[in-house]
């Protein structure tokens, strides 16, 4: 078999259709566009929300809120959660956080806030730490890292 014979599967393509060759092919004339307008010309159809020229609804509808630009947005961790996942002395980071799958990916930071208990002597290193989190986790005999 050479490059030449390659064929592509029976039933698999399907024969172009032949515009503007006749009247007696259906397809002639206007070539199945119908008389003028928008859609007949080259390019044509209207832009999707186009009403006719009216105002458009998204134009018609008041607008709402705004966008705060310089927002930190922290990715947050319970500490009850960080007791579970972690072995007694280990160093919790952000990279550790994502290993062990606690976090699918970190925003602007990590905060760790206090919720649950944790027995555990963990040396946390994070973004920001709510004061119940830090009592709770020095509690526990462990360290708290701010960077």
């Amino acid at each position: 078999m050479k490059l030449h014979d390659l064929k592509p599967a029976e039933g698999a393509t399907t024969a172009q259709k032949r515009l503007g060759r006749g009247v007696g092919s259906g397809l002639g004339k206007t070539s199945g566009k119908g008389h003028k307008g928008a859609k007949a010309r080259s390019g044509g159809g209207k832009r999707p929300g186009f009403e006719g020229g009216q105002m458009p609804l998204t134009m018609r509808l008041p607008k709402r809120g705004f966008t705060n630009k310089w927002r930190v947005e922290y990715s947050t961790v319970n500490v009850g959660r960080l007791n579970d996942v972690f072995e007694d002395g280990a160093v919790v980071t952000p990279v550790e956080l994502i290993e062990s799958g606690i976090l699918k990916n970190v925003q602007d930071g990590v905060k760790i806030l206090g919720n649950g208990e944790i027995t555990k002597k963990l040396t946390v290193k994070a973004t920001k730490f709510t004061a119940s989190a830090k009592e709770k986790i020095e509690a526990a005999g462990g360290k708290v890292e701010v960077f």
